[in-house]
């Protein structure tokens, strides 16, 4: 049945469209409606505009009190949020992972995105283990190299699927996806599906790196977060996983390259790559002096790693905490009776 709304042109309602078949005659007595159906694409988006502003009319000032509590709140939130990592981190980055964690998941769900879904099982599955792993004590010798390898395999898919992802998004936009016979809508979806997946597990993998990664540091002991480490480093042996860094024929150990820091003191290149890309760290894992990135990198490849980075922290705030703030900002304008 076609959709119709009535007109109103100079006090006179007229009649565009629908025929009121009565023995021939049409009842002026009713209301003259407008067919929808008939109208072009242009039309209908100018009626439903036109509705819009008609429901809308007179709220003028109710909108710009919405508004106003917007920004406050945005504001007022961001000085929480700041204050709350300066004076208490540990407990700020906790409970952001644990939004970073949660929060997806609960409108993935509720939109039934099974895709998502799987992969988020999947993640949990192996981070739970690995992080298992990350917090025993004693830490066993393998588990710095595991905790290190998976999450710098993570952290590796997650980067070249964003990069994919935005390629698809940019190709699209510049009309590339019409040579593969490719339409835009589905082309901009399979891009901005790669961006999401890349960012949220990068950001996600690398705290949850970052949390092992000082769990491990300060249980082999050449590491603590605030004070001096809890014993002596000696010069063969790797601050970051504990195990020596040149090992005899018979003995157990890690046998990869090394690398010096600009402090002299030596580590695994792995065990050091892995502690400065993977867990958030540009400081020495023993004196605790700022460890020089470029200098480390000085692959021009493996730069955009640590501008990738960067950029996960800045998303971190936009995933965990605008979506309470949102809801907070709604629950507001709920308690006022805005609508």
């Amino acid at each position: 049945m076609a959709g119709v709304f009535e007109v109103e042109v100079d006090g006179v309602e007229h009649d565009h469209g629908l025929q009121h078949h009565d023995h021939g005659r049409q009842h002026h007595d009713e209301p003259h409606q407008f067919d929808v159906s008939k109208l072009s694409p242009e039309e209908k988006w100018r009626v439903e505009h036109a509705k819009m502003h008609a429901k809308h009319k007179g709220h003028e000032a109710m909108h710009a009190e919405m508004v106003l509590i917007l920004i406050v709140t945005l504001i007022v939130a961001q000085l929480v949020l700041v204050q709350w990592k300066q004076r208490h981190p540990k407990s700020y980055n906790l409970v952001t992972l644990f939004q970073m964690w949660v929060v997806p998941l609960y409108f993935t769900t509720k939109l039934h995105w099974w895709r998502f879904l799987t992969t988020w099982f999947i993640f949990s599955v192996i981070t739970a283990y690995i992080s298992f792993r990350a917090t025993r004590k004693p830490l066993s010798c393998t588990t710095p190299r595991l905790v290190y390898k998976w999450f710098l395999l993570l952290y590796k898919i997650s980067y070249a699927t964003g990069i994919v992802g935005y390629t698809v998004v940019m190709f699209t936009l510049f009309g590339i996806n019409l040579i593969f016979r490719i339409k835009p809508e589905d082309a901009m979806d399979f891009g901005v599906s790669l961006l999401f997946y890349g960012l949220y597990y990068g950001v996600l993998g690398r705290d949850f790196a970052e949390m092992c990664a000082d769990s491990m540091a300060s249980t082999v002991g050449y590491y603590s977060a605030s004070g001096m480490p809890t014993k002596h480093l000696a010069d063969n042996i790797c601050a970051v996983c504990g195990q020596p860094i040149l090992v005899d024929v018979s003995e157990e150990g890690i046998i990869e390259n090394t690398y010096r820091l600009s402090c002299n003191h030596v580590f695994h290149e792995f065990c050091i790559r892995g502690w400065c890309i993977v867990g958030k760290k540009q400081i020495c894992p023993y004196c605790k002096e700022k460890v020089d990135l470029k200098r480390m990198f000085s692959n021009p490849w493996e730069r955009p790693h640590v501008m990738y980075g960067q950029l996960l922290d800045w998303l971190r705030y936009l995933v965990a905490w605008q979506p309470v703030i949102i809801g907070f900002v709604q629950g507001i304008n709920y308690v006022l009776g805005l609508e």
